[in-house]
């Protein structure tokens, strides 16, 4: 629920009620009715309340579940939670049908496998060949004085 996000969100950046009243131009009250379920902000102050946060309004109002681990924050701008998937003995995984049929991917489709400290990314091979020889494509240009 709302009230869930906005409790969630004012605590992981660490802003108090009255900061992120002052930051929306409510009183610290007002903000606090809606973080405790008594009132909802209107969608001009939801559509405030997400810039602050960086997030759309729809993961504003929107209280997403992962299993084992329950409510979980609302996705920054232009990210998505997919939720968990588990490796099998093979070492396989199936991608969450709502992921697959936003990027459209399909059986047989290659993917490039990406990794930082933290985790893992899949990106389909094509877009990650084409954005590798523009960038190649560019730095032979920019070695030739062009």
């Amino acid at each position: 629920m709302l009230k869930d996000n906005l409790i969630m969100l004012r605590n992981m950046h660490g802003y108090s009620q009255e900061e992120i009243a002052e930051k929306i131009g409510i009183s610290r009250q007002a903000y606090g009715k809606w973080e405790n379920g008594a009132t909802i902000p209107d969608i001009v102050k939801c559509s405030c309340l997400a810039e602050v946060y960086g997030i759309t309004i729809d993961s504003l109002i929107k209280t997403e579940t992962a299993d084992g681990i329950g409510i979980i924050p609302p996705a920054p701008k232009g990210k998505n939670i997919w939720g968990s998937v588990a490796i099998n003995e093979r070492g396989q995984i199936v991608i969450p049908k709502a992921a697959r049929d936003k990027f459209g991917l399909t059986g047989g489709q290659r993917l490039i496998v990406l990794s930082d400290e933290e985790g893992i990314a899949l990106i389909p091979a094509e877009i990650f060949e084409a954005r590798m020889k523009a960038v190649m494509e560019a730095a032979a240009k920019k070695s030739d004085g062009k």
